[in-house]
């Protein structure tokens, strides 16, 4: 898919199809068909495949090209089954508009449009545009991190209470919340990282081409938004490891709970066990075979030594 957008009163609206590109400062492909990639292409401008985006190398990742940037982050977002995933987006800068390139669907892109002149700089230019949409990405990044904080904190709750569960089938379900929130943490300190490198390049362009001072300062307030934020899904993260490792001690707890019963039930039945198996074996001169109270006496054994084994665990207070 293509979406096309042009800038009119600061505001973003979206061409219809049909339209010519060339009135768009924005230019998102979706997932592109081989006739939008060469509609693009006709532009001047390289898409790159899926498998180019993929490159973890930094000189695949960020570079410029025939005066155009390319710059290739790694975003949060959904799938085509409507499950998360993280994939890469690349930025393509030209002095007249920006084009985007992705192949999986991150919020912010469908959120910005709306929003476009009341996040950053603003939409007037490929530069501003570009800032803008990073802003909106970092807030949603933001918002992510906030709600993995609040999971952590219920489960917390749920973990270290003392009115917490013991169950052992509830706190396999904790610690498989506790690795979604995990993960989609980790998707989110990758974007972090992914996106503070496609700033910084951006700033290094501005400074050598003796670009507008304004937009300087805006990269500088985004870089300490991120790096604030990078901070922030660390701390995250190591609440991440001390749920983990907690609710594996609980679990662990419950099971150690489970195994110690039936030991003591065990154990609690061995004298009777013993009494039982030596009044059952088939010696021919056993005095309590004739004797009318044998069995009552053995039962009694039996009852008395079971008691006593229980008694004692619990004087010792293994129980």
């Amino acid at each position: 898919m293509l979406f096309a957008y042009r800038a009119i009163d600061m505001k973003l609206d979206k061409l219809a199809n049909g339209q010519p590109l060339d009135a768009a400062v924005w230019i998102d492909l979706y997932r592109p068909l081989d006739s939008q990639i060469q509609a693009v292409q006709a532009m001047g401008v390289e898409v790159p495949t899926l498998a180019d985006m993929e490159e973890i190398e930094i000189s695949n990742r960020l570079y410029r090209e025939e005066g155009v940037d390319y710059m290739t982050v790694v975003l949060p977002g959904m799938s085509e089954s409507n499950e998360p995933v993280s994939g890469p987006v690349t930025f393509i800068m030209t002095p007249e508009r920006l084009f985007t390139v992705r192949h999986h669907a991150p919020r912010p892109f469908e959120t910005y449009p709306e929003r476009a002149n009341k996040v950053g700089p603003g939409c007037t230019d490929s530069a501003k545009l570009f800032l803008s949409l990073i802003e909106e990405i970092t807030g949603r990044l933001a918002d992510l991190l906030e709600g993995s904080g609040r999971a952590l904190d219920g489960l917390a709750r749920e973990v270290y209470s003392e009115n917490g569960t013991t169950d052992s089938t509830q706190l396999q379900a904790a610690l498989r919340r506790t690795g979604r929130e995990g993960e989609q943490i980790a998707r989110v300190r990758l974007s972090l990282l992914t996106i503070e490198r496609a700033v910084s390049y951006f700033g290094q362009s501005l400074i050598s081409e003796h670009r507008g001072t304004a937009l300087k300062t805006t990269v500088k307030g985004l870089m300490r938004d991120l790096h604030a934020l990078e901070v922030h899904a660390d701390h995250l993260s190591a609440r991440v490891a001390l749920a983990s490792d907690s609710t594996m001690g609980m679990i662990n707890l419950s099971q150690n709970q489970t195994i110690k019963i039936v030991s003591v039930v065990a154990v609690v039945f061995l004298p009777p066990t013993v009494i039982a198996s030596a009044y059952g074996m088939n010696f021919e001169v056993m005095p309590e075979l004739k004797w009318a109270m044998g069995y009552p006496m053995a039962l009694g054994m039996m009852l008395a030594s079971a008691v006593g084994t229980y008694l004692f665990f619990k004087w010792r207070r293994w129980l």
